[in-house]
């Protein structure tokens, strides 16, 4: 059995895992993400699960390990720089991980975003395997998305295309913490739902966390505010898939992340915005599908990445592809 390292470091948790050849789990670990603490602290975390997993008897069978963060990232220089996360501004995560104690000798982590690795594993194993063209999109703390080209991931030059959260649908809208005004992120990102069903009356009962999971429980019990506040995330998702669909020619779209565990309170209202949004004849009817690999989705991508990069031998395991190393995913036949 071949094992790979994982982690995936998002604006509410750092997780990391080690994973086999078939994409199982063996190990998971998890801290919450101190994001808006120091860098050194926000390192702390990230150390503290390396350390937990390498307690793991597997550790030392270790082949590779792939970083998940949310971005910006830069893959070449192995900085990243998450919206999410201020103290982190082209903060050194590769250098600082690999000189993680435990770590292999002369294994060298690989960076990826965190939706570009949950792309990567959902094309491998999940419910974008076999598609030609597809974008997937974490819809969590953030909005993050990756795309898969001619059945290749495509990532860019420094490993950020897909940010689709930062795409502008409203141009009079509020600044979003990246700069720019009207971002996606503002409208459907888990924090944007919930203070938005907050700022139109909408509260969580007592001993509940306002989250968006609060909002979505409110909005299948009826509450109008909850409810609207789902339909105007619904709504920028449904425009800036359409235009991504226009631009790129998509045959599947694929929603993971925290907020899609919403379920019909998402999906129903945005399929319902995409035949407004959707209305060219290769764009009408694009099929919006639900993630398969659920929260992990982050861990088994970077895994995967990580060990097409290193070239790592497996029956199972993503092919390298010609794209600066990036995996062209392994799939069965298109459904």
């Amino acid at each position: 059995m071949t094992v790979y390292g994982a982690l995936d470091i998002g604006g509410t948790k750092i997780a990391g895992a080690l994973v086999d050849d078939a994409g199982t789990l063996l190990v998971r670990a998890q801290r919450p993400t101190p994001a808006q603490r120091s860098a050194g602290e926000l390192m702390a975390a990230v150390t503290s699960v390396l350390d937990e997993l390498a307690l793991h008897p597997m550790w030392d069978e270790l082949t590779c390990l792939g970083i998940a963060s949310a971005g910006p990232v830069d893959t070449a220089a192995g900085t990243v720089s998450p919206v999410n996360i201020p103290a982190w501004r082209r903060f050194p995560l590769t250098g600082r991980v690999a000189a993680h104690p435990r770590l292999p000798l002369g294994l060298r982590p690989v960076l990826v975003g965190d939706a570009v690795a949950m792309t990567a594993a959902e094309h491998w194993l999940g419910a974008a395997r076999g598609f030609e063209n597809a974008l997937c999109m974490v819809v969590s703390t953030g909005v993050g998305g990756g795309l898969v080209l001619g059945g290749r991931l495509h990532t860019g030059r420094t490993g950020n295309a897909g940010h689709i959260g930062h795409i502008t649908v409203d141009l009079d809208g509020s600044l979003c913490p990246c700069g720019a005004p009207g971002c996606v992120e503002g409208f459907a990102s888990g924090t944007a739902i919930a203070a938005h069903a907050q700022a139109a009356g909408w509260s969580a009962p007592a001993g509940v966390a306002p989250t968006a999971a609060a909002v979505a429980d409110a909005a299948r019990a009826g509450n109008p505010h909850a409810r609207a506040a789902y339909e105007r995330a619904a709504q920028a998702l449904a425009a800036a898939i359409a235009a991504t669909a226009a631009l790129v020619e998509l045959d599947l779209v694929v929603i993971g992340g925290g907020v899609a565990q919403a379920g019909d309170t998402l999906f129903a209202p945005l399929r319902r915005r995409m035949a407004d949004y959707a209305v060219l004849d290769f764009t009408r009817g694009l099929p919006v599908v639900p993630a398969l690999l659920a929260l992990d989705a982050g861990l088994i991508g970077a895994a995967a990445v990580a060990s097409s990069r290193a070239g790592v031998a497996s029956s199972q395991a993503p092919v390298a592809s010609s794209q600066a190393g990036v995996p062209a995913l392994s799939s069965g036949p298109r459904p």
